[in-house]
């Protein structure tokens, strides 16, 4: 018997890969997902025995079908279900929106509470924070000023400069009797034993999100929390690009510059971002998390800046943020300037900023001249010609490496948030946005980007066109595992 599975090994061991992949392959057909990645899955697991079953195993589960979270214990909370009310507007005060300047906007507001009840709230301060330097500035103060709970999410943490005074203070305000829960993507956070035993000491309540056994290997190949939030007295939140590292710092000694985007809230958006936290916090920690009253801050505003908080994952029924994205790409009509690290679109935002740019609407994209993924790069550049041949503008920034997440639309419409404009971020990771309806932040933006152009070089479709064979076929290898990325 031993003999013959000795000398049949890997006859046997085929055998058995193709009997899983048959079975892959037919849950991959019935779940009717998108046909392109469909065919990627196909081609992988037919064509790389073994590593394919692995791909599709990391990449192929669609945790969106299957409820990832349980979000019912969160949302039937009566003090929930009271704040939820209280900020939701009536159809009057949505149609007196839709009169007075949100014109079309008005629907993407509708879409999004319909998907996933995330309402627009009016009453609302914001500040657009330029780089890491800025945002650490503003938060640490924040955390320090604290009274009664701080609550954060991040995809990366690190115990390096920053994050070592980052988790400093949340120590400090633990040791002063306030709760503070923190939560961390497993696979992009690095924290060693010498900081969890600081944070543990001094009562922070912290978990990881969705740990596994060699995080090293994991890179990007599963579903992971790629959003960065934090919630101060249930009044001040943060949502953005920046994570707690280093690289996000311009420091003198950092090799590269790192130019970023994140968000300052203050008002009744506050309490939708509360309410992400509290259904994560209530999935890592395993247990029905208790919602008090002083999680949701008694607004004081009048009135402000209209936001709306996007979020979507495998916790949304829908894709939220790549929804909101494509209306407000095909309701454009005088601009849309787009500054985004990975730029892989699906096959819905790609066919509508062509059509946007065709219809004569002025299409800019800014990405980074030099990528830290080689396979995200060369993906990207797969993309190109086609946004040439729409007449779109491409833009590649010089100075260092641009990490911000922003749209800006007509001088109305805006969002800043932790997605990126790629397969990854539309299906696959846990992400939130602020969709912001102000002609003020609007314009805020719109300079950001103006001025970011003036560290970036216009491409010319021409000497793209001149590139080696040599790069079109690593960009052509890339393009098959865009859908999986």
């Amino acid at each position: 018997m031993f003999n013959f599975l000795g000398h049949n090994f890997w006859t046997i061991a085929i055998i058995l890969n193709y009997i899983l992949v048959i079975s892959a392959l037919t849950t991959v057909i019935f779940k009717r997902i998108n046909p392109t990645k469909t065919l990627s899955y196909i081609i992988v697991l037919l064509v790389f025995p073994f590593f394919g079953l692995i791909i599709y195993y990391l990449f192929g589960q669609e945790y969106r079908k299957d409820k990832l979270f349980n979000r019912k214990n969160v949302l039937n909370n009566s003090i929930v279900k009271r704040v939820n009310e209280e900020i939701t507007l009536d159809k009057k005060k949505l149609d007196d929106l839709e009169h007075n300047y949100l014109d079309e906007k008005i629907k993407l507001v509708k879409l999004l509470q319909r998907n996933e009840k995330s309402p627009l709230t009016l009453c609302n301060k914001l500040e657009i924070l330029k780089n890491g330097e800025v945002k650490f500035k503003r938060l640490f103060e924040d955390f320090r000023n604290a009274k009664k709970n701080i609550h954060v999410e991040y995809y990366i943490l690190k115990d390096d400069k920053i994050g070592t005074e980052f988790i400093d203070i949340l120590c400090e305000k633990a040791k002063e009797g306030l709760s503070v829960k923190l939560t961390f993507d497993d696979v992009g956070s690095k924290i060693s034993k010498a900081a969890r035993k600081k944070l543990k000491a001094a009562g922070v309540e912290f978990y990881e999100f969705m740990p596994v056994i060699f995080p090293k290997f994991a890179g990007k190949m599963n579903y992971r929390n790629h959003r960065k939030i934090a919630v101060i007295d249930g009044e001040i939140a943060y949502l953005g690009g920046i994570n707690v590292s280093d690289t996000y710092v311009n420091y003198p000694h950092n090799k590269a510059y790192w130019r970023d985007t994140h968000l300052r809230l203050v008002g009744e958006s506050v309490y939708t971002i509360q309410l992400h936290f509290l259904t994560t916090w209530n999935f890592v920690s395993g247990k029905d998390v208790k919602i008090e009253k002083n999680y949701f801050h008694q607004c004081d505003l009048d009135e402000g800046v209209p936001v709306q908080i996007a979020a979507s994952g495998p916790d949304t029924d829908w894709a939220n943020i790549m929804e909101a994205i494509f209306y407000a790409i095909t309701t454009a009509e005088d601009y849309i300037y787009i500054t985004t690290p990975y730029f892989i679109p699906n096959d819905q935002i790609l066919t509508a900023l062509q059509v946007a740019s065709k219809s004569g609407v002025d299409v800019r994209i800014l990405i980074p001249n030099e990528s830290d993924s080689w396979t995200a790069k060369h993906a990207t550049n797969s993309y190109l010609e086609q946004l040439f041949e729409a007449n779109i503008k491409i833009y590649r920034y010089t100075k260092g490496f641009i990490h911000a997440k922003t749209m800006v639309v007509d001088g109305l419409f805006s969002t800043i948030g932790t997605s990126n404009m790629d397969y990854r971020s539309f299906n696959i990771n846990f992400e939130i946005n602020a969709l912001i309806y102000h002609k003020e932040t609007s314009l805020l933006l719109k300079q950001d980007f103006m001025n970011d152009l003036e560290y970036a070089d216009l491409m010319n479709p021409e000497e793209w066109q001149k590139r080696s064979k040599w790069l079109k076929s690593q960009e052509a290898y890339a393009r098959l595992w865009a859908p999986l990325l």
